[in-house]
């Protein structure tokens, strides 16, 4: 007797099962990482939103890579912001045979996580890491969407004292990858502009007792605090430091540049008198799209966009791009086509170095009023 070998689909259909309407369709996992859990689970879930937005825009274009419809699906993961949580769910995406990978969010989780990314030839785009070692260490899979820690610390400490008027600074930081680099550009920029810089404290990124440090630095006279950190530490250093009477400016990076600072230093965040730069922002040629983009993210999550939610998105749709442009999803096939992407996102043109750090990446500086975080302008 001969037997036919019938499709598992047909055998299903036959049995009344009902097939996803994708069961046919090339399947393309995407990864994301990002903190979900903890301090900063506020921001990593904004950026997680922002990989299914894109996600879900690219399942209803219906992209046709090699003769296939493409179902895209997204393998999100959850690092804690903690490195050696980072590298785990990092072995664990390629070990889903991922065909790249969106993230990490913090250069603490997202350094440490390229190396097996690289060495498992998987493309990786970070939308908010921005530690200029990420794409420093030799590693042709790594790219980032957003402008680095030299030119956001450098720009911040130029307005600290050409704009802020800063004469006498104190610089904290956490003591992260992100925190030290931040920081360290500012120091140098700040100096280099003519500020001296009168004490260097360091705290952690887990810590919200602040009144040690803040006691010493009180006893310096500093008229501008920087601190190199994020937003769930800034927002308690701001308030304790008011409660002690220090009045001076406070300027962070991108770290501090989320609405939620303002709920977290209550009263204290004032009006003008709490500085950061976002490392991103769209000329005035862009500003419809981002705006149409932020009000689309809020009708489908009920909240605002908090910070890096418009890049991740920008991140996935330029590696989908790649793919399409090499027909294929293969990573090692269309890797050498990311490196040479010039995409038009939401916000921007996006392109990429030889070190695979975006080009003329900007940066937009901000600033508190009345709890809000208001824009001042947008930098090259």
């Amino acid at each position: 007797m001969k037997f036919e070998r019938i499709p598992f689909a047909a055998l299903l259909l036959g049995f009344g099962v009902a097939l996803p309407a994708f069961a046919d369709d090339l399947i393309v996992k995407i990864g994301h990482v990002a903190p979900i859990t903890g301090q900063q689970a506020e921001i990593g879930k904004d950026n997680e939103n922002g990989a299914r937005m894109a996600i879900e825009d690219l399942n209803s274009k219906g992209m046709v890579i090699g003769g296939k419809k493409v179902h895209f699906e997204l393998i999100a993961e959850d690092d804690g912001a903690d490195p050696k949580q980072g590298t785990a769910v990092a072995q664990k995406l390629v070990d889903e045979n991922v065909s790249g990978v969106i993230g990490h969010l913090n250069s603490g989780t997202t350094i440490p996580a390229s190396t097996i990314y690289f060495n498992a030839g998987i493309p990786q785009i970070s939308p908010s890491s921005t530690d200029p070692q990420y794409t420093h260490n030799g590693y042709t899979s790594a790219f980032r969407v957003v402008a680095n820690d030299i030119q956001l610390g450098q720009a911040l400490g130029r307005y600290a004292v050409k704009d802020l008027k800063a004469k006498n600074v104190a610089v904290v930081s956490d003591m992260t990858s992100y925190g030290n680099g931040v920081a360290s550009e500012f120091t140098k920029a700040a100096k280099a502009a003519g500020a001296q810089i009168v004490d260097q404290e360091y705290t952690n990124d887990k810590s919200t007792d602040f009144q040690a440090i803040l006691t010493t630095i009180k006893g310096k006279k500093p008229d501008l605090v920087f601190y190199g950190g994020m937003y769930s530490q800034a927002g308690p250093l701001i308030r304790q430091a008011r409660a002690l009477g220090i009045d001076s400016k406070f300027v962070g990076g991108d770290g501090i540049c989320v609405p939620k600072l303002a709920d977290l230093a209550g009263a204290a965040i004032g009006t003008d008198t709490v500085y950061c730069a976002e490392a991103g922002g769209v000329t005035p040629d862009r500003e419809k799209v981002m705006e149409d983009f932020r009000a689309r993210f809020k009708k489908k999550y009920g909240v605002e966009v908090q910070i890096y939610a418009p890049y991740v998105y920008d991140a996935v749709m330029v590696m989908a791009d790649a793919m399409k442009k090499a027909n294929s999803s293969d990573p090692s096939k269309y890797l050498p086509f990311l490196a040479k992407e010039s995409y038009e996102g939401v916000t921007g043109r996006i392109e990429f170095d030889d070190h695979g750090d975006i080009k003329n990446g900007t940066l937009t500086l901000r600033t508190y009023r009345a709890g809000k975080l208001e824009k001042l302008e947008v930098l090259h």
